[in-house]
């Protein structure tokens, strides 16, 4: 599948380049170490704070390997389906008067997306991504569901091809926690249902904005799967 891999080359990047700021810092302590014993002082106890250290990052590297996981998702046939786009909890179903994209009135149902968590998003529909826009904002706590309002993220808009003429939403969060949004697609890129679109790093919260047409199928405190739980369908 388009974008295979992508989570796991952020995961081994994270671990390598810490691996090499551990590796940097024992070096100089081993060395400090060995001045210091030989002067009489502690190098038992710098030898020590260097195998903390590496444990720490192998911690860290586990930990790591363990949330950039991306399992390939096992997305519906039909038409007029909507997928979820993010992995979490739904905590927010509700209508909005006006939005950015689509524009206008719109469903928005937004989850949130714990550390434990995938953090791979995937296209609710098929169709042609018009817009990647960027936003600068706060770090708040994403488990505020209120924190779209105002914490960085990145609104991706998608002109649907099930259903021509219409337009669907994704808003990718930032948390307290997630200080990089990565998106995978851009403007004028055609994808798939199901396919992947976007990382964000270490809790978030992702929003989906649908026309009012459309039936909601989940609710709020519905555990969901990105890809593969349906969100709404053609009423």
């Amino acid at each position: 599948m388009k974008h295979t891999g992508q989570a796991r080359r952020a995961a081994l990047r994270l671990i390598f380049l810490t691996l090499a700021a551990v590796c940097a810092v024992c070096l100089l302590g081993l060395v400090l170490g060995w001045a210091w014993a030989r002067a009489g002082f502690l190098g038992g106890a710098v030898a020590g704070l260097a195998a903390v250290l590496g444990a720490l990052w192998l911690l860290f590297a586990l930990f790591t390997a363990y949330f950039f996981r991306d399992p390939d998702a096992r997305t519906p046939d039909g038409p007029g389906l909507v997928v979820c786009p993010g992995h979490g909890q739904v905590d927010v179903v509700h209508e909005l008067s006006a939005s950015q994209f689509p524009g206008g009135p719109c469903h928005r149902i937004s989850m949130f997306l714990s550390v434990i968590d995938i953090h791979v998003q995937n296209a609710p529909i098929s169709g042609r991504v018009v817009s990647v826009t960027h936003t600068a904002g706060k770090f708040i706590n994403a488990m505020e569901a209120d924190s779209a309002l105002y914490n960085e993220n990145v609104l991706i808009g998608l002109d649907s091809t099930q259903t021509p003429g219409e337009k669907i939403g994704v808003r990718l969060i930032a948390g307290v926690l997630a200080r990089r949004i990565v998106p995978f697609v851009k403007a004028g890129d055609e994808v798939q249902r199901g396919q992947r679109i976007s990382l964000i790093q270490f809790g978030s919260r992702c929003d989906l904005y649908l026309p009012l047409g459309y039936k909601i199928k989940v609710k709020v405190g519905d555990k969901v799967v990105g890809g593969e739980t349906i969100m709404a369908a053609k009423s």
